[in-house]
């Protein structure tokens, strides 16, 4: 069963340039993990400083491992978390018919 994850967050006034420079390598490496299905960033069309991640994984603990990575540590939580505000996670498991 496929684990997926969305994060939407708005970046805060003045640091988007920062966090899309972050974001280019996070996305990059993140889908070259063991697991990792689909990794896609998204800009609001309306409010250019909100973003939405898509991800998509084989199981739940590649979605862990992917929270352990250096990748997921440097940029994720060293470079965009300090940057952000409204920050939401929602989890979800992929309906086997």
């Amino acid at each position: 069963m496929a684990h997926c994850l969305t994060v939407t967050y708005t970046v805060k006034e003045g640091e988007l340039e920062p966090v899309l420079a972050a974001l280019g390598p996070l996305v990059e490496e993140s889908r070259r993990e063991p697991g990792c299905l689909i990794y896609e960033a998204h800009r609001d069309a309306e409010d250019e400083n909100r973003i939405l991640l898509y991800e998509q994984y084989e199981d739940e603990a590649a979605l862990e491992a992917h929270g352990e990575s250096p990748h997921f540590q440097r940029y994720g939580l060293g470079e965009i978390a300090p940057r952000r505000e409204n920050v939401e996670r929602t989890a979800w498991v992929t309906l086997e018919p």
